[in-house]
């Protein structure tokens, strides 16, 4: 009875995903009661193909800022971009401290020093185990594995009752690093009694359990044994410092030297080589210019672009582009990662690329996944036993994958929510339910430029791409309304001129033709002559050539 006076008076938590649903990235949820809001996380997501010249997506904090006197901080779980990316960006508008564990930190540090948000930005480091008060919430966070050091998930008390948020998580029971996965904890707050559970739903379609990191190393082993005559190549992604680790393993064990290779990558390791999450023995790397020194049976290289990114080192050894390293017959390239939906394309043809370079590209049984299977969340979900199921990270697709996880395991279809990024989920012991929206969406960096690229651009940049531009310039004498100079045509992107000189010279004189009527009409606002010779020649060139480039009409002032 005690229990249920307390809840009548308490009052109710709102959950509020700010993005990461129904997507892979830009993971930021805010969780609100009264007059405080914690958010968890704060990730990037990395364009679609259609964002043409954008460098990055993060999300609309317009919420955060309506409501900047209850937030209390940022509780970020690991330090992947989707999860902490955004921070440099959304920290310039609210400006609360941030809590993380010690690698994660160092990551998120190294993006404020290069966004030179160090000194005004708070910062505290949290231990496993340790928990903070912010507001009315006390959030613990608790030990997890991932496919990066120090990833944790967070247990959110609050008056309304305990949130258990897994993060992105693997139950890993032998980690290259580190204490395997806190299990029990989990049981202990689950016996508490637990409100709600957020949990990574990435591989929630994948029956079974995820695989060790260490089985990794095993493969490695093998494969170091099998080649040992060439260089070997191995590309990874930047933050999986576990996977670097059982590399330079290796290498050590067969005595090859190691260079690393790629920014992103060398960023990590060194964050990592300082706070003692990676042990490098002795001698084992070396720097690029070294490699001359030894025989490329000694030389094992890490490097980023096991996504296919263009710009990345693999690609850039591919192609012949990097200063210091090429693909040459004897290679073995080793992809020790899955393609990321979306990037199978790219990874297929890099991967022509080397073979075509006469290397050997081995990809298979090289990765284990950093996100637990069906039987992983099922033990999670009997560990904590919540009272309603709340799936997280992941597509639509995947949140529905987990939600059937949930129904299987007993929970009534009433207490699984599948939300959308805006919804507001407001909830107690008494009950449950989504209550109104708040404003959400993709925010696009292009270079310096934060939000200054929307819709319209995207789509005159889309247009460009697809079919060019006519530039009509003309120049008119306004005193006299008459045409003194031009017209004259130009194009980029749309047909190359010394070939279409027809088509070319058929397009001035109707260009010449709309601006002389319409001057002789008495029509001297420039805006409306240029709406004629825009639609004009756009019809033109529709019925020319079936394309629809940009059209630009420059008007000249000039004295006659």
């Amino acid at each position: 009875m005690k229990k249920q006076k307390n809840s009548e008076k308490a009052g109710k938590l709102k959950i509020i995903p700010l993005g990461g649903l129904e997507q892979i990235g830009m993971n930021i949820t805010a969780f609100e009661y009264e007059d405080s809001i914690i958010v968890v996380d704060c990730g990037l997501s990395f364009p679609d193909d259609d964002m043409l010249g954008i460098d990055l997506v993060i999300p609309d904090i317009t919420y955060l800022q309506d409501n900047i006197e209850k937030v209390k901080g940022f509780v970020i779980t690991h330090g992947h971009e989707d999860h902490i990316g955004a921070l440099p960006y959304v920290l310039k508008a609210v400006n609360v401290p941030i809590y993380a564990t010690r690698l994660t930190m160092g990551l998120i540090e190294h993006k404020l020093e290069e966004h030179g948000l160090m000194r005004n930005t708070r910062r505290k480091v949290v231990k496993f185990g340790q928990s903070i008060n912010l507001g009315n919430f006390r959030v613990e966070f608790i030990k997890t594995n991932h496919s990066i050091v120090d990833a944790a998930a967070l247990a959110i008390y609050s008056p309304a009752g305990i949130v258990v948020h897994t993060g992105d998580f693997k139950v890993d029971y032998t980690p290259v690093y580190g204490d395997p996965i806190d299990l029990q904890r989990f049981g202990e707050i689950g016996k508490k009694g637990v409100l709600a559970l957020l949990c990574d739903s990435t591989n929630a379609e994948r029956s079974g359990f995820t695989a060790s990191e260490k089985t990794v190393g095993d493969t490695l082993d093998s494969l170091f044994r099998e080649h040992k005559k060439g260089r070997i190549i191995i590309a990874t992604f930047a933050s999986n410092v576990d996977r670097v680790q059982q590399i330079i393993n290796s290498a050590d064990r067969y005595g090859r030297k190691v260079v690393v290779e790629g920014r992103s990558m060398v960023t990590v390791i060194d964050i990592a080589q300082k706070l003692e999450c990676i042990k490098v023995p002795e001698n084992t790397l070396i720097d690029i210019d070294e490699l001359k020194n030894y025989p490329d049976n000694k030389q094992v290289i890490i490097t980023t672009g096991s996504q296919g990114e263009s710009m990345a080192a693999l690609s850039r050894m591919a192609n012949n582009q990097h200063k210091k390293i090429s693909i040459k017959p004897g290679d073995t390239v080793i992809f020790s990662s899955n393609p990321i939906p979306g990037n199978e394309k790219s990874v297929t043809n890099i991967v022509n690329e080397l073979m075509m370079k006469g290397a050997e590209v081995i990809f298979q049984d090289v990765h284990v996944s950093g996100h637990a299977c069906q039987e992983d969340i099922k033990l999670i979900y009997n560990l904590v036993r919540p009272k309603y199921s709340v799936p997280v990270h992941g597509e639509y697709r995947h949140l529905m994958a987990q939600r059937s996880i949930a129904l299987s395991l007993g929970i009534p279809k009433d207490n699984i929510f599948i939300l959308k990024s805006g919804e507001v989920l407001e909830m107690n012991e008494d009950g449950a339910k989504i209550n109104g929206n708040v404003p959400v969406g993709a925010i696009l960096v292009d270079g310096l430029g934060v939000g200054d690229v929307g819709n319209v651009v995207l789509r005159d940049r889309q247009r460009l791409a697809e079919d060019g531009i006519v530039i009509a310039v003309f120049g008119i004498d306004k005193m006299n309304a008459e045409l003194i100079s031009g017209p004259s045509i130009v194009s980029r992107g749309f047909v190359y001129v010394k070939e279409s000189d027809e088509l070319i010279e058929d397009a001035t004189d109707l260009v010449l033709d709309e601006v002389v009527e319409a001057l002789s009409m008495g029509i001297t606002d420039w805006a409306k002559l240029k709406n004629i010779v825009k639609d004009a020649l756009s019809d033109f060139i529709w019925k020319k050539t079936k394309r629809r480039p940009m059209i630009l009409p420059i008007i000249m002032e000039e004295n006659a």
